[in-house]
């Protein structure tokens, strides 16, 4: 799959699996249907293109509200593909979309798919040492984006989350004190 191939199903509708305001399994429109792309980059599956893809997001999104949410739910996302998908593999590759969109920002991960795992809020804390610093990443993701959720795309799994951005005329608007 390429760019193209994640470009268009970021814009192509309401996602399989959704968390947040929605709900799971939430149909809310999102940044689906009339969305634009801001722009788009699939890096290799290794893990210096965490910090390629926080660049990339940190560029694409300047000057909205929520680009510093959107650089830190990137890094979790990237992240989590390379370690838990066949992304992380040798040849493994990682998309990153950036689309906008009725009041939000959506950003979309496309990993080489875990074998039908699917992300997932651990439900608690790890117990055991070795997990002490992992297994919090969905639980930022959560915190964080107005919603989340994922669409199985063939063996792939595409992880979103939303954000909220305001329109261009908020955007555009001054303090003038006047």
């Amino acid at each position: 799959m390429g760019v193209e191939d994640v470009s268009h199903a970021a814009l192509a509708g309401p996602p399989a699996h959704g968390h947040g305001s929605a709900g799971p399994g939430g149909t809310g429109a999102g940044a689906g249907a009339g969305a634009r792309l801001i722009g788009a980059v699939t890096l290799p599956g290794v893990r210096r293109s965490v910090g390629a893809a926080r660049n990339f997001v940190r560029d694409a999104a300047d000057g909205l509200p929520a680009v510093d949410d959107l650089v830190l739910v990137v890094s979790e996302l990237v992240a989590n593909a390379i370690t838990h998908t066949a992304s992380g593999l040798a040849g493994g590759q990682v998309t990153v979309v950036l689309t906008a969109g009725g009041g939000l920002v959506r950003l979309e991960v496309a990993d080489d798919g875990a074998g039908g795992d699917r992300p997932h809020v651990r439900d608690s804390a790890p117990r055991v040492r070795d997990e002490a610093e992992t297994g919090r990443g969905m639980r930022i993701v959560a915190a964080l984006s107005a919603r989340w959720g994922f669409r199985a795309d063939g063996p792939r799994t595409v992880v979103w989350a939303e954000f909220p951005a305001p329109g261009p005329a908020a955007r555009g608007r001054t303090g003038s004190g006047a």
